[in-house]
């Protein structure tokens, strides 16, 4: 006799299991899928119209002069003269993590950089950590340079007409101001540059970065003539603590290169020019930042060295005794760094375009306006954000936290690049990193130890992110995961 209160054995077997949580958690997105739905958003799609050298335009452009017209004052004095082996060495630890982004860039276009990685190789809930430090990494980055815009922007004022910004205008709370208005205005500058599309911001961006390496030739040209070899005499006087302490800090300066792995939906060619615009990118910038760092130490005692966001401009004049050379280079700042804001906001825009195309932040975020092909929302939204986070942060707190984002981020990249080649080998890659598995190891250990030269009060400040992080993704993302609905048949072939 029959249970009456059982259900008929056909319904049973109609129903598949539920997948348990942590089978939830580490679902993965087919590569295939990830390419397929490249460039498609709510409403519209990105238009692809990038080439090789916008690409590279846009990696020198997030990335060239946030460490040397911003943080080098900050980082001199931990490092002293060795801060030029402080650059070597976070450049290095950039180096292996491009290795693995060049790879995967090739290998998965697509916009969401090492968020799409993860995802692809690692689960969703690794995907969301790495997407939410992705957020950390370039959000907070465009704030923190945003700053350093304000402090030029009043040296260039000074030179000029002979006045500056009251500090209750030019600085951020903490700082000895209110609120930091010059940081607000380069924020909006570059949202409104972004607002027009992505070919548009390209064009705006080269012109930028072209008056970015003149300036920095230029310095060089001028502050050798002040070089004494006496600034080097004690060339590492605070040990190699210093060094780390000082390269991990450096670090914030090399984060642009995966700037170009966001554009992966608007580049003509992903596969051929992603992995050539990162690797040409970041030689280029290494080597003209330890150029000019050590060319500043040379030409000024590294004890003299402040917190002061603009001393390059300061250098300028004390070799010189005029303020003319100085005043450029002010002007050729107040237009460099705003190269960055612009390219690395781009960065954040096109990332949290790809988790909400994912489902795991809300919709807005990946709706495209048809006219401009440009997520219009999305860059109202984070650029009013990143404005008032530059506003109201002090630079040397936003710096750090951005390292770490930054570092957790590279570390997941270097994981990413060993298990695709694990699971997928057959796949067709563009770019591979030599002698895998030994640098993405390397990369993910250097990343590993630049953290940990971080204060305490950083990984506080990360510890905090990613619980909140997580609580949004449990609340928010868990349940509305685009992976947690029925698969359409074509995309589910692609899985089989």
């Amino acid at each position: 006799m029959l249970d009456q209160g059982a259900p008929p054995p056909h319904d049973a077997s109609a129903v598949p299991p539920s997948p348990g949580l942590a089978a939830r958690l580490m679902r993965r997105k087919p590569v295939e899928r990830l390419v397929a739905e490249g460039g498609q958003g709510e409403g519209g799609s990105l238009r692809r119209s990038l080439g090789l050298w916008q690409l590279t335009m846009i990696s020198i452009g997030a990335t060239l002069g946030t460490g040397i017209f911003v943080v080098l004052g900050e980082a001199v004095p931990k490092a002293g003269p060795a801060v030029t082996l402080s650059f070597v060495i976070a450049g290095l630890t950039a180096l292996f993590s491009a290795l693995s982004y060049a790879e995967l860039a090739g290998t998965i276009p697509v916009a969401g950089s090492s968020y799409s990685y993860a995802y692809a190789t690692m689960g969703e809930l690794v995907a969301w950590i790495c997407g939410w430090c992705l957020v950390l990494e370039y959000g907070v980055s465009v704030a923190a340079v945003a700053v350093g815009w304000g402090e030029y922007l009043n040296e260039l004022l000074d030179g000029t007409i002979g006045v500056t910004l009251p500090a209750a205008l030019s600085a951020p709370p903490g700082d000895g101001g209110i609120f930091n208005l010059p940081a607000l205005i380069v924020v909006l500058l570059a949202m409104t540059f972004l607002l027009g599309g992505a070919r548009e911001s390209a064009r705006a961006n080269t012109i930028m970065v072209v008056v970015k390496i003149a300036a920095l030739v230029l310095f060089c040209a001028i502050g050798v003539q002040g070089f004494r070899s006496g600034n080097y005499e004690h060339f590492m006087p605070l040990g190699m603590a210093g060094v780390s302490a000082a390269g991990a800090t450096l670090f914030f300066s090399y984060i642009g290169f995966d700037a170009a792995s966001t554009a992966g939906e608007e580049a003509k060619n992903a596969q051929r020019d992603l992995p050539r615009a990162i690797m040409l990118s970041l030689v280029i910038v290494t080597v003209l930042y330890v150029l000019v760092a050590a060319v500043a130490v040379g030409a000024k005692p590294w004890r003299t060295f402040t917190d002061s966001e603009a001393s390059l401009a300061q250098i300028m004049t004390d070799v010189t005794g005029q303020t003319f050379w100085g005043t450029l280079l002010a002007f050729c700042a107040v237009v460099a760094i705003a190269s960055v804001v612009l390219t690395v906001l781009y960065g954040q825009t096109r990332v949290l375009f790809a988790m909400s195309r994912d489902g795991l932040v809300p919709k807005v975020f990946s709706k495209v306006h048809p006219k401009t092909g440009a997520p219009r929302a999305n860059t109202l939204i984070v650029s009013l954000f990143c404005g008032v986070l530059a506003a109201a942060v002090p630079l040397g707190q936003l710096a750090d936290a951005t390292s770490i984002g930054t570092l957790f981020a590279f570390a997941l990249v270097n994981v990413a690049v060993v298990v695709l080649r694990r699971t997928r080998p057959e796949m067709r890659r563009t770019f591979r990193v030599p002698l895998s598995p030994v640098l993405p190891a390397l990369g993910f250990g250097l990343c590993v130890w630049m953290m940990g030269s971080l204060s305490t009060v950083t990984w506080v400040v990360f510890g905090v992110w990613m619980a909140v992080g997580l609580v949004f993704y449990f609340v928010y993302g868990h349940r509305r995961s685009r992976l947690a609905t029925p698969v359409p048949s074509e995309a589910r072939t692609h899985q089989k």
